[in-house]
């Protein structure tokens, strides 16, 4: 069984208990008894449980089964500079402008932020959940330009893309000639740069501890939306999922 199908199954028993809770269907005991008996995988299920779960089960099925865009080639992660990451990391940066009402000039994406690659033909909501299985949420955090030097001291030795840059990369993995928006980058500039993120990545999470101090801006939009959004916004236009490396570090 994949880990799709798991947690769609665990899904669909979660709303059923939920809804047997709300008809009364469920009682509290007075007293616990030691039943438990051991689980294989011949123990015929329960066909009273079977008979709740099975709707709730082909109503999620049905929905991550629908599909909402198409890709002509996986779109894929990898060490340096990710497909995938680069697709990620700009959507963000397009999702939180919208929402905040301003331009913002990065977005960061790790591949480890990514948990699967989206695959070649039909893409589903399925998809979008196996690739952004978490409850993330898409957030702004504002850097001074101190901060946004360690992100790329961060990113330079694994060539990891930022959205919105460039830099070069030298061969003792040190970041020289970042550009933000086109625009060359000066770390003893006072200036604050705004950065799209996830909020687990803004955390400090993926060994990002330097925007831990930095207190977010919400957007209270979770990034598996913000994707599924893009992907049917992209459908609607007649235009096929795309993403690739295209050099934003250089080396």
């Amino acid at each position: 069984m994949s880990r799709f199908r798991f947690r769609g199954a665990a899904l669909a028993l979660l709303l059923a208990a939920t809804a047997a809770c709300q008809r009364g269907a469920l009682q509290p005991t007075a007293q616990l008894t030691n039943t438990a008996q051991p689980m294989t995988a011949a123990q015929p299920a329960d066909p009273k449980v079977e008979a709740v779960v099975a709707p709730y089960r082909l109503k999620v099925k049905q929905q991550m089964d629908e599909v909402i865009g198409h890709a002509p080639e996986a779109i894929r992660k990898n060490p340096g500079e990710s497909p995938l990451a680069n697709f990620a990391g700009d959507i963000q940066r397009e999702r939180a402008a919208r929402e905040l009402g301003q331009g913002i000039d990065l977005g960061v994406m790790t591949n480890g932020g990514l948990r699967a690659e989206l695959p070649a033909g039909n893409i589903t909501t399925g998809s979008i959940f196996e690739l952004m299985p978490f409850e993330n949420e898409l957030v702004v955090l504002d850097a001074p330009a101190s901060v946004v030097q360690q992100l790329f001291n961060f990113a330079a030795p694994i060539h990891m893309a930022v959205s919105g840059a460039t830099y070069t990369a030298t061969p003792d993995g040190k970041p020289t000639d970042i550009r933000i928006g086109k625009e060359p980058f000066d770390p003893a500039k006072d200036r604050t740069y705004s950065i799209a993120i996830s909020d687990y990545l803004a955390s400090g999470g993926d060994k990002l501890e330097f925007f831990r101090p930095l207190p977010p801006r919400h957007t209270n939009v979770l990034l598996r939306t913000a994707f599924s959004d893009y992907v049917r916004q992209l459908t609607k236009e007649g235009k096929p999922v795309t993403a690739k490396a295209e050099g934003r570090v250089h080396f």
